[in-house]
């Protein structure tokens, strides 16, 4: 979190979001300058992951990502990018989110889905 600056920017509890930010600099470009697309997936499963922790019982259960997508729309060079993540399915074990990675006119550079599961904790 700290190495990508990723930044905890809103949550809305009625909607059951979560948004972070990332600068996007050199030191997240692939080498001809534009976002790295793995820089994109830590970011979403970063906000993926907080979101489960907000929303489910983190108390009681142990979150764990499965599984992460991403594809990749439109490239940028530098400025912010801000990744929302809501539910697609919240259900009691397994959960999908989708994560819509934009830039700051709101233009969609990636769309990320992750899965995640949630199992009780030993006592």
């Amino acid at each position: 979190m700290q190495t990508l600056e990723i930044e905890f920017v809103s949550v809305d509890l009625k909607a059951e979001t979560l948004t972070a930010r990332m600068p996007v600099s050199p030191k997240v470009h692939q080498p001809d300058g534009v976002l790295h697309g793995g820089a994109t997936a830590a970011l979403a499963e970063s906000v993926g992951s907080a979101a489960c922790y907000v929303f489910l019982d983190a108390e009681n259960f142990m979150i764990r990502g499965i599984e992460i997508s991403a594809n990749h729309l439109k490239s940028i060079r530098e400025g912010d990018v801000f990744a929302i993540a809501s539910f697609i399915h919240k259900g009691r074990t397994t959960q999908l989110w989708e994560i819509k990675v934009t830039d700051e006119d709101d233009n969609l550079i990636s769309l990320c889905k992750l899965s995640t599961i949630t199992l009780p904790k030993k006592k």
